[in-house]
């Protein structure tokens, strides 16, 4: 903002100038009055410091900070302050790590796209990393990161054969591996135990699920309960110390996720401990220590707690109490959960993480999420519903930009990505950013959605190119005759299969969109299906279902999949790809391009070279960002 001065002798210059600046200020912050455009990279900059976690014993915090572009891993004395650079890596930096005793700390590599992993262990005394796991093709995980006998940890890994995952003991001396479970070649996931015994399993034909059970590990994998994976059915801990009930996540025989105990010597629900015919329960806040779930997060618009028990509500209320008016989730603890790290957002601000000793009753802030962001500066997200042509509802967000006027306003349509995937309520530096460029921004949870119900999410089923993107054209019709939007100045945006939607949207409704923006988006249903790695082999058919099958939905797949038609568009189009995607052929992304192109279509191509690096990640959302800005203004503020 410019301010203009006249000139006034002596302290009055001085004072005239102080008292424009706090009005300046005052009308910046004012609610209705339009905020000045923030800068591009305020909103999508690399955080300096993420990860924090705490050592198992409480007495040392530790985090990743970032260093040249490369995250270096620091610890910090949590008694006296002291830090601690525990490694100084130059080329690649941290990707991820964990704590596996006190003292020693696992973390991965940020590693190029297509490879393995690479798994190092340090002392945080010592910081000398030493390298445990490393070949090129398999990829490595860990599975419990309580370590056994101290010297192994169990991990998961798919270097015997890339289709699948077995269970091995990890040597964390020498880095050995000791195969601890043979994968028979249906197992999808691996649960063990809060002290790393392996006692749960997943397995799946496709289409079926089936969870199973041993009561030790000399004993076989018995099965439990089978389900289709049209079910939710999310094994949260063990009840108690006999490990034979284990808490929950199902809609198994109802619509809502409900949260219930489950036996696993008969497979019979024992009890439902939180259930609700219009919440559905998205997590289990497990207590390790106690064996028990403490709370409930149930979800409609908006993620909410039901405590379990009135222990539980006093001690998790006075964190309430410390930080009020914002959403608060535990992001790691030590194992005698006196010591956690917390973070902390809403709408309108990113959030920051926190330090909190429970038998102190004591609160420290670590870090600010992104400090570049003012919460002042930033627009409410709206909860919003409308009704469907066949009479579904469908639900979403409107977050409407700063300023006076509230009607005929320029619109971006933001389609989620997919499949089963859902728009939540919380911060979201896309929505802000383009809420801060003047446009209202409606994010639309179509059918298939999760969140709602099983129902809801079945209904969105090989309909990707159908009722999904009528639901949006329904959304955006209602939202012209709500008299939000200038039906003369909407645009559509999405990534991924939001992607998919947007240029759906706008090949068979051009006279409601004046442009379409897709950011790595499918174009090509066939190609998507091929490319799924081979260690999602197991859940193959789940994709035929809810995608479509490559062979018997042949000419739905092709009727949908904007590769093939291009002479379907006929307005601007802005489209970014990844030329080493590996779920989506940049190849045919280029060809649609080119056939656009052909046909004086106005494209905007962008080639992204994200990588998997953090500067290089950096780099990349600076440069879409900014073209993505310039072809919305071009398009909508005509």
């Amino acid at each position: 903002m410019l301010i203009f001065v006249a000139y006034l002798p002596g302290m009055r210059v001085l004072k005239n100038l102080f008292l424009l600046v706090c009005l300046s200020l005052f009308f910046a912050c004012k609610p209705g009055v339009k905020t000045g455009e923030i800068a591009v990279n305020d909103f999508f900059k690399s955080q300096d410091r993420a990860l924090y976690k705490v050592s198992p014993d409480g007495r040392t915090l530790s985090y990743l900070k970032l260093q040249d572009n490369l995250q270096n891993l620091f610890v910090e004395d949590i008694a006296s302050g002291k830090v601690t650079q525990v490694t100084s890596l130059e080329g690649r930096g941290v990707r991820f790590y964990l704590w596996v005793s006190k003292n020693e700390l696992i973390f991965y590599r940020d590693q190029p796209l297509h490879s393995g992993a690479e798994m190092y262990i340090v002392n945080k005394n010592e910081g000398k990393p030493r390298k445990l796991s490393g070949d090129p093709k398999a990829k490595i995980r860990v599975l419990e990161d309580q370590l056994i006998d101290n010297k192994f940890l169990l991990v998961a890994s798919n270097k015997r054969d890339s289709t699948v995952f077995d269970v091995y003991k990890l040597n964390i001396t020498n880095g050995s591996l000791a195969l601890a479970a043979k994968n028979p070649g249906n197992i999808a996931h691996w649960i063990a135990d809060s002290d790393g015994r392996l006692k749960l399993a997943i397995a799946s034909d496709g289409v079926n699920e089936t969870l199973l059970f041993r009561e030790s590990e000399n004993a076989p994998f018995k099965p439990v309960i089978k389900s289709s994976f049209k079910n939710t059915l999310v094994p949260i801990g063990f009840a108690g110390k006999k490990g034979l009930t284990i808490y929950a996540i199902s809609n198994i025989n109802r619509d809502k996720n409900a949260l219930i105990e489950l036996d696993m010597t008969t497979g019979k629900e024992k009890r439902v401990l939180f259930y609700s015919d219009t919440l559905n329960v998205v997590e289990g806040q497990y207590s390790m220590a106690k064996a028990q779930v403490e709370y409930v997060v149930a979800e409609t618009w908006k993620r909410q707690k039901h405590y379990l028990n009135a222990e539980a509500k006093a001690f998790y209320g006075k964190l309430d109490e410390l930080l009020p008016k914002t959403e608060l989730k535990i992001m790691a603890r030590d194992k005698n959960e006196n010591v956690f790290v917390l973070r902390t957002f809403t709408d309108r601000n990113p959030g920051s993480y926190y330090l909190y000793t429970a038998d102190q009753h004591k609160l420290k802030k670590l870090a600010d999420i992104n400090s570049s962001i003012r919460e002042e500066e930033m627009c409410e997200m709206k909860p919003v519903s409308f009704v469907a042509r066949d009479g579904l509802k469908v639900n979403g967000y409107l977050t409407l930009p700063q300023g006076s006027r509230k009607e005929k306003l320029p619109v971006v349509v933001l389609p989620h990505n997919g499949p089963r995937s859902r728009n939540g309520w919380g911060y979201d530096a896309e929505v802000q950013f383009l809420a801060n460029r003047g446009y209202a921004v409606f994010q639309i949870n179509y059918r298939g959605s999760d969140g709602y119900g099983k129902q809801f999410m079945t209904a969105g089923f090989k309909e990707w190119g159908k009722k999904i993107r009528e639901d949006v054209i329904d959304g955006v019709n209602w939202l012209v005759a709500k008299k939000v939007a200038d039906k003369k100045r909407i645009a559509i945006y999405g990534t991924g299969f939001g992607g998919f939607i947007a240029l759906n949207c706008m090949a068979d409704n051009p006279e409601l969109f004046v442009a379409a923006a897709s950011n790595s988006g499918v174009v090509n249903l066939f190609s998507y299906l091929k490319s799924i790695p081979p260690f999602w082999k197991t859940s193959l058919q789940m994709y035929y279902e809810i995608v479509g099958n490559p062979v018997t939905d042949v000419d739905y797949m092709r009727a949908v999949s904007p590769v093939f038609h291009s002479d379907r568009f006929n307005k601007p189009l802005f489209i970014a790809q990844n030329a080493k995607d590996p779920r989506v052929s940049p190849g045919e992304t280029i060809q649609l391009v080119k056939e656009l192109k052909k046909r004086n279509i106005p494209v905007t191509y962008l080639e992204k070279d994200e990588g998997s690096f953090l500067e290089k990640k950096e780099e990349g959302r600076k440069r879409f960002y900014a073209a993505l800005e310039q072809f919305l203004k071009e398009n909508l503020k005509k």
